[in-house]
């Protein structure tokens, strides 16, 4: 892997805690997408990058969350959702779909960047 690309996942998992403290949670988006369009032009590694910065973000600050209240809600949360009453599957589907929002909006950018610097 490359150094942009390792730049770009931690770009994106610390612009996206910045943001998610100011904005709303589909402001990872946002930054996933400036990040990849900025630093990487290759649509898969743009779609890894921002794949990877969002699930390691949100798998970090959903198991905080959920060792902070000592996962009293992440237990209550994944017997309604069926889950089976795991908070770390839980933990796991809330950074997967972080995951999937990050993935798509850098894959977006990557696939921006050759056209931003032809012109």
């Amino acid at each position: 892997m490359s150094m942009r690309f390792l730049l770009a996942t931690l770009l994106t998992a610390a612009f996206a805690f910045i943001a998610g403290m100011f904005l709303p949670w589909w402001s990872i988006a946002i930054v996933s997408f400036l990040v990849a369009l900025f630093l990487l032009p290759n649509i898969g590694l743009g779609f890894l990058s921002g794949f990877l910065g969002i699930f390691i973000l949100w798998g970090f600050l959903s198991l905080w969350i959920d060792l902070k209240n000592e996962s009293i809600l992440s237990g209550k949360i994944a017997q309604i959702i069926p889950l089976g009453g795991s908070s770390i599957l839980l933990i796991l589907v809330t950074a997967f779909v972080g995951a999937i929002v990050g993935g798509f909006a850098a894959m977006a950018g990557s696939s921006l960047a050759p056209v931003m610097v032809r012109k």
